[in-house]
C-alpha cells in the first residue's frame, strides 16, 4: 500500500494542496479551523512530511539555527524565546544549539548547521576571537548573523546592547547619589560583553568623577559573584559600590554581602545588568540596567530575512546598537515602608 501524498490529504480536508502545505510548515495564514482540518485529515491518513524532500523542492530547509553559550543564564533564556516567537510567526522551525561557551563546541555546532541543516543562523558567540573561524566558515555557506556578542574580523551583520550607554546610566545613578568610589566586578574578557562593559565602566568613571578602584574578572554566574565578594573582604575596607556586568554575578554578590552581614544599600551600593525575572524578587530588589531583549531578537531576525531573501547581494555588514533602561530598585536607594 502506498504512502499517503499531501493531495490525498488535501481531498479529504476538502482543501487545496497549497493550504495543505502551507498549515504543515508552521505558517500562521490559515484559519484556525482550516488549520485543525487539514491536520486531523493528516493524522487520520498518516501522512508524514518529508523534509528532505521539501526542502529539495524548495532548495530551503524552512529552519533557522541559533546557538548561544548556555541557556542556563536566565537572559539567553529569555533571548532563545523571543526569537523561537519571531519564528513561529514567520512559520519557520528552530534548531536551538548551546556552545558550552567552548568554541571547539560552538565550531561544531555551527559546522553542523551550515552543511544543508538549516537556512541561516543566529550566534551569539563565546569568543571574541577564537570563535571568529568557525563563524567565518559557516557564513561561506550560509547567512550569519551575530546577536548580543560578536566575533573579531568576521564579515556579519551584528545586533547588541548599546554597552556603553548601559554601563554610563548605572554609575552615573551612582554619581547622583553621592558615589565616589566602586568596583566592576565581570566575566573574563574572551568575551565581547565583557570587554566591553569594561572599556564602558572606565569612561563612565571618568565621566562621572566616580574612581573605579578595581576590576574583578570571573565568569557570569552566581558562583563567581559570592567569591568576588570574599575577595574584596579580604583586601578590607568595601568600596561605596559595587557594579556587576551582569544580573548573575549581582546575585551572587548580594547573597554574600547579606550572608557576612554587609547592609546593601547602607554599607555599599549595587548595581546589576539584564534584568533577568529574579532581579525584582531578591531583598533588596537588585537596580540593573534593563536589556532590550525583545528589540535585539526582532532585529536579528530582520537582518537575517534580509539576507535570506536577497542571496549573493552584496553589502556591508550592519551592525546595530540599542539602548537598555536602568531600573532602579533597592540596592541603591532604600526603600520606605511606604514605598519609594
Amino acid at each position: 500500500m502506498s504512502s499517503p501524498t499531501i493531495s490525498d490529504v488535501a481531498l479529504a480536508a476538502g482543501v487545496s494542496t497549497a493550504t495543505v502545505s502551507r498549515v504543515l510548515s508552521g505558517s500562521p495564514r490559515v484559519s484556525p479551523h482550516t488549520a485543525s482540518k487539514v491536520r486531523t485529515a493528516a493524522q487520520q491518513l498518516g501522512y508524514r512530511v518529508n523534509p528532505i524532500a521539501r526542502a529539495l523542492r524548495k532548495n530551503a530547509t524552512g529552519s533557522i539555527g541559533l546557538i548561544v553559550p548556555s541557556i542556563s543564564n536566565p537572559f539567553f533564556t529569555m533571548l532563545v524565546d523571543e526569537v523561537e516567537q519571531h519564528m513561529v510567526n514567520l512559520g519557520l522551525n528552530l534548531y536551538l544549539c548551546t556552545s558550552r561557551d567552548d568554541v571547539g563546541i560552538e565550531a561544531a555546532r555551527l559546522s553542523a548547521l551550515a552543511q544543508g541543516a538549516v537556512d541561516g543562523i543566529l550566534v551569539s558567540p563565546c569568543d571574541t576571537v577564537g570563535s571568529g573561524p568557525g563563524l567565518a566558515a559557516a557564513n561561506r555557506l550560509v547567512p550569519v548573523v551575530q546577536l548580543d556578542r560578536s566575533a573579531r574580523d568576521v564579515d556579519t551583520d551584528w545586533v547588541g546592547l548599546d554597552d556603553m550607554h548601559a554601563m554610563d546610566a548605572a554609575i552615573g545613578h551612582l554619581a547622583s547619589l553621592g558615589v565616589r568610589s566602586t568596583v566592576l566586578i565581570t566575566s573574563n574578557e574572551r568575551n565581547s560583553s565583557s570587554q566591553l562593559r569594561t572599556i564602558a565602566s572606565r569612561a563612565a568613571c571618568t565621566r562621572h568623577g566616580v574612581e573605579l578602584i578595581g576590576v574583578l574578572e570571573g565568569a557570569f554566574a552566581p558562583d563567581w559573584g559570592r567569591t568576588a565578594v570574599q575577595s574584596l573582604l579580604a583586601a578590607g575596607p568595601l568600596p561605596e559600590a559595587i557594579v556587576c556586568a551582569d544580573d548573575q554575578i549581582a546575585t551572587g554578590v548580594l547573597g554574600e554581602l547579606t550572608r557576612c552581614g554587609v547592609d546593601v544599600p547602607g554599607d555599599v551600593r549595587l548595581t546589576g545588568l539584564d534584568d533577568i525575572p529574579h532581579a525584582g524578587l531578591l531583598t533588596p530588589g537588585l537596580t540593573t540596567v534593563r536589556q532590550p531583549i525583545a528589540g535585539i531578537a526582532a532585529e536579528a531576525v530582520r537582518l537575517l530575512q534580509s539576507l535570506l531573501a536577497h542571496p549573493g547581494r552584496s553589502r556591508a555588514p550592519i551592525r546595530t546598537t540599542l539602548r537598555g533602561e536602568l531600573v532602579v530598585r533597592g540596592s541603591t536607594v532604600a526603600e520606605s515602608r511606604d514605598g519609594w
